[in-house]
């Protein structure tokens, strides 16, 4: 038996809460009342009081149950393990890219499992496998670094071999340290380049711009399409129902719907005109770019139309409760006095001469040179988010308006998902000098080859528990009946 959060065991100290409640149970004495007391002698005055241990089984029950509450917290584990388990070792193979895997792989799988290797999924539980199961190959994003740790708790003092995609996307976080002989081989699937519709919206003319994007294990990269009519050689373009999609021809994905919405963007500039001037050059170029349906105006008064995409509040002033709540994203000026620096700003590692000190930073977007916000985003209802700006959309504050650039950090800021890539499609790869978890220290082939199973045992805990919570409450009960009777 383990319990994988023994730190609860502190709260044993409560057992002796029901202790000190019975050792201190104080019964006071009769008055027993007869007819004279003239033949009885004065007596020195005395007094007496019980100090007993007093229902013994309800003091057992009520502790009981308290040890119980305690190890239900502590999470209570059943660990089996088998020590006389006769394989050499365990060959290991993804569930998911099973057949693949197998046959790239096939002469020294067949070799290990001829000499006494057990045959296993390297997936979570590493279930044993049926040679007679036909495996399907499908996609998944199975993180292999945190199975290595688990494995690492499983057996030790037999090898392990290893057969597995080497696709980026199965080795997140860091990598593992073992103390297990391990050896592991790679490959690169023959299904190594993925291609995806990103995006696909209207543009000002009519045409629908399409983001495509397109995965192989060198990297990933995008290109922006202009289609018009039904599409071209790669692309279908289908209007039903008032709803217009696009995929690609002979794809069995799902098509991709055309935004038909316009981007509104305002800028007000309050005291600042040439910071809006600036800025909006470089939205200009950041929407043009991009392709879709947007419209920028400028505003020097706060009659600002609702429904906006962005509201670019140049001013320190904060911004007003109306038209917070009808912006999806409000990008602000902080407030604060103006501070000197010798620093710059990242990315794009431009010059900052001047900047205000930021405060109860959400998450960093732009920072300085010392890693302190230059712009920091919070959430706001949703999808929204407010971005605030820790310096100025002028020369006399930083070199950004005369950054190169500064039309891309807008492009995307304005639209993320320019940078994304769902993990189905990546199919970038790492070398094995960047797989292979580093060994600490190899366990002996002469040590026995351990096998152990943790199966979660709180449910019967729980069980005991009410059991013992009941037998307290009857016994409980009864004995407040005997006092009262």
């Amino acid at each position: 038996m383990q319990f994988l959060s023994p730190i609860w065991f502190i709260s044993l100290a409560a057992l002796s809460i029901p202790l000190v409640i019975h050792l201190w149970n104080i019964r006071p004495g009769k008055t027993l009342r007869i007819g004279s007391i003239s033949l009885i002698s004065e007596a020195s005055k005395a007094s007496s009081r019980s100090l007993k241990l007093l229902e013994i089984l309800l003091l057992i029950l009520r502790c009981l149950l308290l040890a119980l509450i305690t190890a239900f917290l502590a999470k209570p584990v059943w660990e089996k393990i088998n020590s006389a388990s006769k394989a050499k070792g365990w060959v290991l193979i993804p569930k998911e890219n099973f057949k693949e895997t197998y046959f790239r792989f096939k002469p020294q799988v067949d070799s290990l499992v001829s000499k006494g290797y057990e045959f296993h999924y390297f997936s979570k539980g590493f279930e044993k496998r049926d040679s007679t199961k036909q495996q399907v190959d499908t996609d998944s994003n199975t993180n292999y670094w945190s199975l290595i740790k688990q494995l690492e708790r499983i057996g030790q003092g037999r090898q392990v071999y290893i057969f597995s995609p080497n696709f980026k996307k199965h080795f997140k976080g860091s990598k593992p340290s073992v103390s297990i002989n391990l050896k592991w081989q790679t490959y690169t699937p023959a299904d190594s380049v993925s291609r995806w519709i990103v995006s696909a919206a209207f543009t000002n003319d009519g045409s629908i711009k399409v983001t495509d994007g397109t995965s192989t294990p060198s990297g990933t990269s995008y290109i922006n399409i202009l289609l018009k009519g039904n599409g071209d050689a790669v692309h279908a373009v289908l209007t039903q129902n008032g709803r217009t999609t696009v995929s690609f021809k002979n794809s069995k994905e799902e098509p991709m719907l055309v935004d038909t919405a316009t981007q509104r963007i305002a800028i007000y500039n309050d005291k600042y005109p040439l910071d809006a001037q600036y800025l909006k050059a470089a939205l200009d170029a950041a929407t043009a770019f991009h392709g879709t349906k947007t419209t920028i105006k400028q505003y020097s008064n706060t009659i600002i139309p609702n429904k906006k995409t962005w509201l670019f509040w140049l001013s320190e002033k904060p911004v007003p409760a109306a038209l917070a709540n009808n912006a999806k994203h409000i990008f602000a000026y902080a407030d604060g006095k103006p501070i000197e620096v010798n620093s710059w700003i990242e990315p794009g590692h431009i010059a900052l001469n001047k900047r205000v000190a930021a405060s109860k930073i959400q998450q960093l977007i732009w920072t300085d040179g010392f890693g302190d916000a230059i712009l920091s985003h919070s959430p706001l209802r949703g999808q929204g988010g407010f971005y605030r700006f820790y310096t100025h959309f002028n020369p006399a504050w930083n070199n950004l308006v005369w950054s190169d650039d500064f039309p891309a950090m807008m492009l995307k800021l304005l639209y993320p998902e320019t940078d994304s890539q769902p993990n189905s499609h990546d199919r970038r790869i790492l070398t094995d000098q960047h797989i292979q978890p580093e060994v600490v220290k190899a366990a002996s082939h002469t040590s026995p080859y351990r096998v152990s199973e943790q199966k979660d045992v709180s449910r019967y805990f729980w069980l005991l528990l009410m059991l013992i919570f009941a037998a307290e409450r009857v016994l409980n009960f009864k004995l407040k009946q005997q006092e009262n009777g």
